[in-house]
């Protein structure tokens, strides 16, 4: 957007959120919640953005690798007012207008920044033919039930605004103003390089008080206009665990309206945790307390039943993931069915239509089409060919206490239930492995592969040891020992 630049107030330590994490890096669905202003700021396409840093000055850097972002160090720390002044170099060259919002506010969206600036803006046409002098200064506010703790926002008897005090510095006649000052400005860049070097810090906090700038603006003869928004949700501040735990859920219901407008079923929204950026397909099904989280995908059709994770996997076409189950770092493909109580761990690749069934563990493995793992088995490190079937209890041993080894099964191979295949071993294409063996060499292909000790039957030993028994606890047996 043309002559617009913009600064994002990301140096406070947040010390009401009782966290060494710098506070605009607690996450909001998924992502820092500095990250939803930053975006809001990018789909604007405003020419520049400056984000103030201060605490935790690094890991805010890291946090956002954007490298048409511009940083700037705020130290020591001395209110908003300075905050603007340490971002000013990073503009020099800028004109027009600068945004100022601060790195806290993770509702905020692209939407209501237009809004802000058409209003701004539009104050130029002027009213019924008669020119009006362009605001130098365009704030955000809103209207509280309870404003205790925020500025508010303070008008002349002619309904102007003329200033906004901190609620620390209110005066008693003040304190029943419920217009507050939600610290978003569109500030003509002109009038801010001549009036911000005038702010002082005459105040019970002794900063410099970006706010102030209205006061200025007004003694000056200046206009400032107020858009005042009636979702205050919208642009809530986050200062503490509580409000964290609001702008989730207001974060949830905004993320999981969109997926059911695209064509997407919750069961029950209230329970579906769904991250900013996952992608879900048209025609899926969510059931209750589902989380999807990081860079996951989820094709159309799939159902993914109550109480599953999956973080940064991709699902295909109808897919069932059944309850309770836990995907991580992994790619299952179309038709694939997973669960209950199924686990598939990072480097997982379950190709099309494959079952793994409960209680199964895979991890770091490939398994082919039609693979079938129905109950309580471990595959990990392994490629597996087409149509293998893999007995309960079967165990791919890959670790040998200090390397993990590859197995290899070929296609169309039966494991029996409860063998152990030990690392690294292959087993030929339509090999046979017989129940309750343990393969520690190659099996050739079409063989038959047994280990198991001989069966050995006593006859009579049942009844033999239940008299053993009787006789070792009666009571004259005792007496005699004494």
């Amino acid at each position: 957007m043309k002559n617009i630049a913009a600064i994002v107030l990301a140096a406070g330590k947040g010390t009401r959120m009782k966290s060494k994490l710098p506070k605009v890096l607690h996450k909001v669905s998924g992502k820092p919640m500095i990250f939803y202003p930053v975006q809001a700021l990018k789909d604007l396409r405003v020419e520049s953005t400056v984000i103030v840093v201060g605490h935790g000055s690094e890991q805010v850097r890291e946090a956002l690798p954007d490298k048409d972002l511009g940083f700037c160090e705020q130290s020591p720390q001395l209110g908003t007012g300075h905050a603007v002044m340490s971002a000013m170099p990073s503009l020099s060259g800028s004109k027009g207008e600068v945004l100022i919002l601060s790195g806290d506010v993770p509702l905020i969206t692209k939407n209501t920044l237009r809004a802000l600036l058409r209003i701004h803006r539009r104050s130029t046409k002027g009213v019924k033919g008669r020119a009006v002098e362009h605001p130098v200064i365009s704030v955000i506010s809103v209207l509280m039930d309870d404003p205790a703790g925020y500025g508010r926002v303070v008008r002349d008897g002619h309904d102007r605004v003329c200033g906004v005090v901190e609620d620390k510095d209110l005066a008693p006649s003040q304190r029943s103003i419920c217009e507050v000052n939600t610290g978003i400005y569109l500030i003509d860049m002109a009038f801010l390089k001549t009036n911000l070097k005038k702010l002082d810090t005459k105040n019970k906090q002794k900063e410099y008080y970006l706010p102030d700038l209205i006061t200025l603006a007004y003694a000056q003869g200046k206009r400032v206009k107020a858009f005042t928004l009636l979702d205050s949700e919208e642009v809530m501040g986050v200062n503490n665990r509580f409000e964290l735990a609001r702008a989730n859920m207001f974060m949830r219901e905004r993320i999981n309206e969109e997926h059911m407008f695209a064509g997407v079923t919750f069961t029950d929204p209230s329970t579906a945790y769904i991250d900013n950026g996952v992608k879900i397909g048209e025609d899926v099904v969510i059931y209750p307390n589902v989380h999807l989280s990081g860079a996951t995908t989820v094709g159309a059709g799939s159902v993914i039943e109550e109480g599953v994770k999956i973080t940064d996997s991709r699902i295909g076409r109808d897919a069932v993931i059944k309850s309770h189950s836990v995907v991580e770092s992994s790619v299952l493909a179309d038709e694939v069915q997973a669960g209950p109580f199924a686990r598939l761990r990072p480097g997982t690749r379950i190709k099309k239509a494959a079952r793994i069934g409960n209680f199964v563990e895979v991890k770091n493995a490939t398994l082919g089409p039609g693979v079938k793992a129905g109950h309580l088995s471990y595959l990990g490190d392994a490629v597996i060919g087409k149509d293998v079937n893999i007995g309960a209890g079967t165990i791919i041993c890959n670790y040998d206490g200090v390397k993990k080894h590859k197995t290899h099964i070929k296609d169309n191979v039966f494991v029996g239930s409860d063998s152990q295949l030990v690392s690294p071993v292959t087993i030929g294409k339509g090999a046979y492995i017989g129940s309750g063996s343990t393969i520690t060499k190659d099996v050739p292909a079409g063989a038959l592969a047994i280990s198991r000790s001989a069966q050995k039957v006593i006859l009579g030993w049942a009844v033999k040891r239940d008299e053993l028994l009787a006789v070792s606890s009666s009571p004259l047996k005792k007496s005699s020992k004494k």
